[in-house]
């Protein structure tokens, strides 16, 4: 029997306006805003919605501390309109930030504490990213196992760069220290990859220039209240599935400094039966992985605006 995976997405995919049409269109879905307004203290919805000056919308959101708790409520409020409809699931993944927005929709964390952590994660990373800056950079046509041997050459001293994002075959995500990039950068073009692109991202995310925010992380996980989730949850780090709560809490420290494993994830997905990938959340990123993943036959959908749940319950 087929079965159906939820995924949720990570930073970048946020968009000024993002949840607007659900808050407006679904009492359910507004009463989660509210509630997060009043648990973070400040108004996460307008900064999610906009004021109507682009360029200061558009900043706002792009602050990791409000990124992340803005990507999570997102998801979040589509599950519950989802959730009343009577929509199903039978195992989840989530990309980085996504994760936490993956384990509330399993079960294994309340809304409200998976709000408040992942704004302290949020506030941990882009602290870590002040201190040490570092960058990020997207290598395409290029084989895994190449990626990491420039990285380990290109790293010297303190200088490092390692793979943070394994996206898709083809499709890999290196972060690091700045220099050790740029090293990164031209082995790569010398050894034939097709493109090596920078992101405009706020640190070196999934690499060990985050160390800053782990003693805060760890502080917090593990004060975090986890339970068994209802279905599996395939890990970042691993790639594999879970329901125990504390190889998840040990796990998400983890996937701090290491990279998300997200074509393993895929892969893993597949494997055990998962037929149907339904992106909840922000933007269309995760759908275009698992195509390019499991094949462009793989059956995707992706649920973030009103007119995509009408969508998915008229049929169309």
């Amino acid at each position: 029997m087929s079965k159906t995976a939820f995924l949720f997405p990570g930073q970048g995919s946020q968009y000024v306006g993002m949840g607007s049409d659900l808050a407006s269109g679904f009492p359910a879905a507004r009463r989660l805003f509210d509630a997060a307004d009043r648990v973070l203290g400040f108004s996460l919805s307008t900064a999610m919605f906009g004021t109507g000056e682009p360029e200061g919308d558009t900043e706002r959101l792009r602050q990791t501390e409000v990124t992340q708790p803005a990507l999570y409520l997102h998801s979040l409020a589509v599950m519950t309109v989802l959730e009343e409809a009577g929509i199903g699931f039978d195992m989840v993944a989530g990309h980085s930030l996504g994760e936490y927005s993956a384990l509330a929709a399993s079960g294994a964390i309340a809304f409200e504490d998976g709000l408040t952590i992942v704004r302290e994660r949020g506030r941990l990373m882009a602290e870590a990213g002040r201190l040490r800056p570092g960058g990020m950079a997207a290598v395409i046509g290029t084989e895994d196992a190449l990626i990491e041997e420039v990285c380990a050459e290109a790293s010297q001293g303190t200088q490092v760069v390692q793979p943070a994002n394994y996206n898709s075959p083809g499709q890999v995500v290196i972060s690091g220290d700045l220099t050790a990039i740029e090293r990164a950068t031209a082995l790569l073009a010398e050894r034939g990859a097709r493109k090596v692109v920078p992101l405009p991202v706020s640190g070196a995310f999934h690499s060990p220039l985050m160390e800053h925010a782990r003693a805060g992380l760890a502080d917090a996980l593990a004060n975090l209240p986890l339970r068994t989730p209802r279905v599996p949850v395939y890990l970042n780090v691993s790639g594999l599935p879970t329901t125990d709560p504390e190889a998840i809490r040990a796990r998400l420290l983890e996937q701090l400094l290491a990279p998300v494993r997200w074509t393993q994830t895929l892969q893993a997905m597949g494997s055990d039966g998962a037929a149907r990938f339904v992106e909840i959340g922000a933007g269309k990123v995760l759908s275009g992985l698992v195509k390019r993943t499991l094949g462009r036959d793989a059956e995707t959908m992706a649920i973030g605006t009103r007119d995509d749940f009408e969508a998915l319950t008229n049929g169309r």
